[in-house]
C-alpha cells in the first residue's frame, strides 16, 4: 500500500529561549504576522501558508493539564533550522545588514540557485532561499 499524498508543510516549529526576543526577530525584523501568544510557553507566527511555531522547549516537554488539548509532550535542545522562500535576497539581505544581523553564509549551490543564512537570537539556523533550491529537474 503507498502512502497517501501529502500537500505541503502546514507548520515548522522551532525551540526558544526568550519569546520577546524571537517576537521581535520573527514579527519586528523579518514582518510575519504574529498569530497566537502564551506567554512562557509559545509564539506563533504566518509565513504565507506556512506556521512557524516558537516554543520554550522546557514548556513543551510536559505532559498536558487534565481537560487540555491532548497535544504530546516534545521539545528539543541545541539549534535548528528553518528555511524561507524568497525571490528578493538582495533586498533582504541588506535589510538584515541594515539591522544588525550577521550573514553567517551567502552563497549559490552547484545547480544556481542562492541562500543567506543567518541566526535567530536563539541561535536556530535561518535560510532563506530561492525557490528554485527544491525544483524538481
Amino acid at each position: 500500500m503507498t502512502a497517501p499524498a501529502l500537500s505541503g508543510v502546514l507548520e515548522a516549529a522551532l525551540y526558544v529561549d526568550d519569546l520577546d526576543k524571537a517576537e521581535a526577530f520573527y514579527t519586528g525584523l523579518l514582518g510575519l504576522e504574529r498569530i497566537l501568544r502564551v506567554d512562557g510557553r509559545h509564539v506563533f507566527f504566518r509565513a504565507g501558508e506556512t506556521i512557524v511555531l516558537c516554543f520554550i522547549a522546557e514548556a513543551t516537554q510536559k505532559p498536558p493539564a487534565e481537560g487540555a488539548l491532548p497535544v504530546p509532550p516534545h521539545g528539543a535542545s541545541g539549534p535548528g533550522h528553518l528555511c524561507f522562500a524568497s525571490t528578493t535576497l538582495d533586498r533582504l539581505g541588506d535589510h538584515l545588514t541594515a539591522q544588525g544581523i550577521p550573514i553567517e553564509a551567502d552563497f549559490h549551490w552547484p545547480h544556481g540557485p542562492r541562500s543567506i543564512y543567518v541566526r535567530d537570537p536563539a541561535g536556530n539556523s535561518v535560510e532563506f532561499a530561492e525557490p528554485a533550491i527544491w525544483a524538481k529537474p
